[in-house]
């Protein structure tokens, strides 16, 4: 089993940044694959980022340059840098793990309650 909370979200003007955090909470030694997805209002959830316990970073296309993924896995910590963000980018951010990063919501069955980020322009 793993357990994941989010913190970090919140309101930040068109061109801000911000810095998810999650906290991971599994048997020390299973390791997972972990990453971030978001859903905004309306659309369907997109991967934004894994990170395998080796630190090989999966990005999707869209974020790749503006968005940093990390890890610390002697403290179970997962971050999201967010840079340069834009009304576009307003959605709700989840941490998942699962036993391979392959970009899918299927192959990512543990997921955090989400951290809200609302960019205004």
């Amino acid at each position: 089993q793993v357990q994941l909370v989010e913190s970090g979200g919140g309101s930040v003007q068109s061109g801000g940044s911000l810095k998810l955090s999650c906290k991971v909470s599994k048997n020390p030694s299973a390791h997972y694959c972990l990453g971030w997805f978001r859903q905004a209002p309306g659309k369907e959830r997109e991967m934004v980022a894994q990170i395998e316990t080796d630190g090989s970073v999966l990005y999707a296309d869209a974020f790749r340059g503006r968005f940093t993924v990390s890890q610390d896995n002697s403290k179970n910590m997962l971050w999201l840098q967010l840079v340069n963000l834009n009304a576009g980018d307003s959605a709700a951010y989840s941490c998942t793990a699962g036993l391979y990063c392959l970009g899918t919501t299927a192959a990512s069955p543990y997921w955090g309650q989400g951290t809200q980020v609302a960019v205004s322009s």
